[in-house]
């Protein structure tokens, strides 16, 4: 009878302890999470889709990585952390498929070129403007400094060998400049910065070199070129 009520004292012991110990756990995780985004390590994570992930060149001539890369030589402590941008991503699979990653890379520096492929679908300017809002909205949301994102407007892929015929009897250039002035008047509204590639990308049309092996893709050499116009823009913005 004795060890009978020894071990049924020792079990609710057990018991009594245990939620402390999965709260002192999650206080744990909570407060690694919190240096994580108070760190003044800068967190850069990349969203978008095949012009973000480097489609037609490797991960380490895309224009993330070199602009990481670039502003650690100007002395500025930064880790590309995630860049979960896949070619064909759409705003919707973007917001199914990355903003998770996003959340929880704790980003405190990111950048957002997206839409090309919404165009491609047919997806309408209305549903791509919600999509767009919902995504900026989310992203601002997670960072301390509401303004350390910029905004990509979409390249002209019009002009490359391949191009036009992913336009589908339709305008192409004047379609994406639809969409890329609705990219600029959400960064007018929230006074983000907007770096427009759209007419340097036409260049494509002009120099061979500026087009990858598939005949759609920048090259590595124009990615280098979207980097030059990105880096002052994130040099002044994370130097602040």
């Amino acid at each position: 009878m004795h060890l009978k009520l020894i071990k049924q004292l020792s079990t609710i012991a057990i018991l009594l302890i245990l939620p402390i110990g999965l709260y002192c756990g999650s206080k744990k995780e909570n407060s690694k999470m919190s240096q994580m985004a108070n760190s003044k390590t800068i967190r850069f994570v990349a969203l978008g889709d095949s012009y973000t992930i480097g489609e037609g060149t490797s991960p380490d001539e895309a224009w993330p990585s070199l602009l990481t890369n670039n502003l650690k030589n100007a002395g500025l402590d930064i880790n590309l952390i995630a860049n979960p941008s896949r070619t064909g991503w759409t705003t919707t699979d973007l917001i199914n498929r990355e903003l998770d990653i996003y959340d929880n890379s704790q980003p405190n520096f990111a950048t957002l070129l997206i839409g090309v492929n919404d165009w491609v679908q047919g997806v309408d300017s209305g549903t791509f403007h919600k999509n767009l809002v919902i995504i900026i909205n989310r992203m601002q949301a997670k960072l301390q400094d509401k303004s350390n994102l910029i905004l990509i407007t979409i390249p002209d892929f019009s002009v490359t060998p391949t191009g036009a015929q992913y336009g589908y009897g339709r305008d192409i250039s004047k379609g994406l400049s639809q969409f890329n002035d609705i990219i600029k008047s959400e960064a007018a509204k929230r006074k983000l910065p907007v770096v427009d590639i759209f007419p340097i990308s036409k260049n494509m049309g002009k120099d061979p070199s500026l087009v990858a092996k598939d005949g759609l893709h920048p090259s590595a050499k124009e990615y280098a070129i979207w980097e030059q116009l990105i880096y002052p823009i994130a040099l002044t913005m994370l130097k602040k």
